[in-house]
């Protein structure tokens, strides 16, 4: 079994990130994380609430990324975590997280799904021997924030065709064609059959017709992304503005 977990946007500052672990450790019982990640490029005002807030917004802090990729590094030489990664970073902030470091990120988990392939992005990374986590890769159809008239991949026609002709459920496609890529996949869900059909992916194939077929609905990085994290837009180091 392979544990890990996010440092989270309030304990961005180097003081504090060794402390966040130890706090993660202790309360999931563990010696050790497989992998830690820096869960988002910006850093939010320090302090006990997952979201502080200010004037009805989102309080934000300066802390640089870069600086607290440094405080990641050192976590290293404690024994505390196995390996380090990053999470919603863009070309941008992966090539300057690059050049001002001594470790490259194991990591770099991103939303990807066929509405937004992040082609560009995984081979960006992919160059730089950094590998690739989808989140969100069914399309998160139960995500609390959608609006009705948002598309529900797992219902488009090209997905439910290349379903029935594997004799598999939209869902099941959807994680094959991460895995044809070459991605790690992470399906969330709560439901037991459905976490026992997210593993029955490996009796079968996509060819590279559906592989086509799928990577043809991209809609790009603004129409075809469910987890915009809106609320953050206005931060300097908000990584979805960018064309990837």
């Amino acid at each position: 079994m392979i544990f890990w977990e996010y440092l989270w946007n309030t304990s961005h500052p180097p003081a504090l990130v060794e402390k966040a672990l130890d706090l993660t450790l202790s309360n999931l019982g563990l010696e050790y994380l497989d992998l830690y990640l820096v869960h988002w490029p910006f850093a939010f005002k320090e302090g006990d609430a997952l979201f502080p807030m200010e004037d009805g917004r989102i309080a934000f802090s300066d802390d640089d990324y870069v600086d607290t990729w440094k405080a990641m590094e050192k976590l290293l030489l404690t024994g505390k975590v196995r390996s380090i990664g990053i999470s919603n970073f863009n070309k941008q902030q992966i090539e300057r997280v690059l050049a001002n470091s001594l470790v490259v990120p194991a990591i770099n988990q991103i939303e990807c799904h066929p509405f937004l392939n992040q082609n560009k992005l995984i081979k960006l990374c992919e160059s730089k021997g950094i590998k690739i986590t989808a989140y969100s890769p069914l399309g998160s159809p139960d995500r609390p924030f959608a609006n009705p008239d948002d598309p529900v991949l797992l219902e488009q026609p090209v997905v439910v065709g290349i379903a029935k002709k594997h004799g598999k459920t939209p869902g099941q496609v959807l994680i094959r064609y991460q895995i044809d890529r070459g991605i790690i996949v992470i399906p969330k869900s709560v439901n037991q059959e459905r976490i026992k059909s997210n593993f029955d992916v490996f009796n079968f194939k996509l060819t590279k017709e559906d592989m086509d077929a799928l990577q043809g609905l991209e809609r790009g990085n603004k129409a075809g992304r469910y987890v915009p994290f809106s609320a953050t837009a206005e931060h300097k180091h908000y990584p979805f503005n960018d064309e990837y």
